[in-house]
């Protein structure tokens, strides 16, 4: 079991009992007590759980809430599409990231550093970010409006976060509204990288929130670069708000249970598509 599933896992045991045991804990995941009290001691820190002699009792927080730790429908295509999306990044690029759980997942392959040289979909986007590599070195500077994201790239030597203001959204972890739209006006991306509810070939990228919706059209304006990232259940999907349409967009990165005849009217429109 990795790190991702133990979290899940403690915060399942967390919420249906209200404390958890270290040793206990260590049988059930076939890991060492020294792993547990690490990942406890990562959640104590996260204001997750209160740590005690032995084991962790609950806090007040809400468990079903932090994005991070969520359980994610498609979570190994999400990691692998962000690992292709990370790869398309160079060294002094500034990156603009919305919130899901997906962008989520390109935001640590971004902090994580580059992906295996075998990643689907790497050879591609290496080519597309080997014309930075004259750049002098410095860091990657990613903005974002996803609070769960900032909280994780913090600790981050080689990222320079900037974060949006705005009023936050419990259904997101984003920051919407004017304050998170006169940030966006003044900075200029090499990328944006945007998670969706719903990519259309004809309609383009589309959110169920109509506030999100404008702050990640307005991220995607601000871009040299406009990356949507989307398992494949998006493709099928409706939402309610349009970001922007398929001629906005450079590459969408998706997963391989994508339907071929959808891949194909969304390179058709004019978009580089990237199946991981």
């Amino acid at each position: 079991m990795n790190r991702y599933a133990r979290m899940n896992a403690l915060l399942d045991a967390m919420a249906a009992e209200g404390h958890v045991d270290v040793d206990s804990l260590a049988r059930q995941f076939g890991v060492s007590p020294t792993t547990v009290r690490r990942d406890l001691n990562h959640l104590h820190e996260q204001q997750l759980v209160t740590r005690t002699r032995g084991g962790a009792v609950a806090t007040t927080v809400n468990y079903d809430l932090p994005i991070r730790y969520r359980r994610a429908s498609h979570a190994p295509e999400k990691t692998r599409i962000g690992r292709a999306a990370a790869a398309l990044v160079g060294t002094g690029d500034v990156v603009g990231i919305n919130g899901g759980t997906t962008t989520t997942e390109v935001a640590r392959a971004i902090a994580e550093g580059r992906p295996d040289d075998d990643t689907p979909g790497h050879d591609l986007a290496r080519s597309d970010a080997a014309r930075h590599d004259t750049r002098p070195p410095e860091q990657i500077t990613i903005v974002t409006n996803a609070i769960n994201i900032a909280g994780e790239l913090t600790v981050r030597r080689h990222v320079k976060l900037i974060m949006t203001g705005g009023v936050a959204r419990l259904q997101s972890f984003e920051l919407t509204g004017p304050l998170a739209y006169d940030t966006l006006a003044q900075i200029d991306l090499d990328y944006a990288m945007l998670g969706v509810d719903a990519f259309d070939p004809a309609l383009g990228a589309k959110a169920l929130d109509e506030d999100e919706a404008r702050i990640n059209r307005l991220m995607a304006e601000r871009a040299r670069t406009v990356v949507v990232v989307a398992d494949s259940s998006k493709l099928a999907a409706r939402a309610f708000a349009r970001i922007c349409p398929p001629g906005a967009v450079d590459y969408l990165i998706t997963d391989t249970g994508a339907p071929l005849v959808v891949v194909e009217e969304i390179r058709d429109a004019g978009v580089r598509v990237i199946v991981v």
